[in-house]
């Protein structure tokens, strides 16, 4: 087996997930040159590309993921991105995409420009210690209720929406007297608090942070602490532990429903037909949400 520096095996499977909003342009060739580099390289997983910038989600090994990476610096306004790191025991997608959008993470309302009016940013390990001292702040759960139901910080408050473009309206159900109260956002990696956070502002919310880099930044820097559960990912893993590494959910053949190990054991688990959620109708699980979420 062959080394790299650091100890890092050449050919280990590596998740890389990112985004960054950036004012982009020659969008279809950019495509079309980013979807050849990625095949010839072996690399697999989704690539979206729209005017306000790219949010990736892919894996290959080490040498493979370098190419595109530094292809990708090489574009005007990405020259900073600095992709998540996972491991994985194997490749979690079946192919290759390259996409152009209209936005990289679909929400629809006008006006909200995360690369020109941002939110402030709380890092993990200043949520760690705020939560370490009780300081009193909401902690709200911006992701879809299925991907909650795997796991969320202690004493979070769900947004409850099925998929993202619910959000809006379901901010204008939240209490009132939040709006001057201190509250911290969070998602998987940190994308749809980039737009849900200056929307909540146009809202009238006046202290509202970001958990920068989303759970999976939290669990890399400062582990699982305050936090309950593993956390929902879009690919093949399902789900990853504190530590990052895969867990043994899986997806509902029937509803595409995240499952836990306990969810398994249920007697209304039927591997391919049912889980405890869709034996009675089919329910809204990962496969009514048709975007790449993070």
């Amino acid at each position: 087996m062959r080394f790299i520096s650091g100890g890092v095996r050449l050919n280990t499977i590596i998740n890389l997930s990112c985004y960054k909003f950036a004012p982009l342009d020659q969008l279809e060739s950019r495509k079309e040159e980013l979807l050849a580099l990625c095949k010839a390289q072996g690399v697999k997983g989704t690539i979206l590309l729209a005017p306000e910038g790219i949010n990736f989600f892919i894996a290959g090994t080490k040498v493979q993921l370098d190419v595109i990476v530094g292809v990708l610096r090489s574009i005007p306004g990405l020259q900073d991105i600095k992709p998540k790191e996972s491991p994985s025991s194997e490749q979690p997608f079946k192919r290759m995409l390259v996409k152009v959008k209209k936005e990289i993470i679909a929400f629809g309302v006008n006006g909200v420009n995360p690369a020109l009016k941002p939110s402030p940013k709380i890092s993990a390990h200043q949520l760690k210690q705020w939560l370490d001292e009780g300081r009193p702040l909401t902690l709200l759960d911006t992701r879809n209720d299925y991907e909650i139901r795997m796991g969320t910080f202690k004493g979070a408050v769900p947004i409850g929406v099925m998929n993202f473009r619910q959000f809006p309206g379901a901010v204008r159900q939240l209490p009132e007297d939040l709006k001057d109260q201190p509250v911290v956002m969070f998602c998987t990696g940190g994308i749809r608090c980039e737009k849900a956070g200056p929307f909540m502002e146009m809202e009238g919310f006046t202290n509202i942070l970001q958990l920068d880099g989303g759970i999976l930044k939290y669990f890399e820097e400062v582990g699982g602490a305050h936090y309950d559960g593993e956390c929902f990912v879009f690919d093949e893993r399902v789900g990853v532990g504190a530590d990052l590494k895969e867990t043994h959910s899986v997806l509902c053949f029937n509803c595409q429903m995240p499952l836990s190990l306990a969810d398994q054991k249920h007697p209304a688990y039927v591997l391919e037909k049912s889980c405890p959620y869709c034996i009675n109708g089919k329910v809204n699980g990962k496969g009514s949400a048709k975007q790449a979420g993070c």
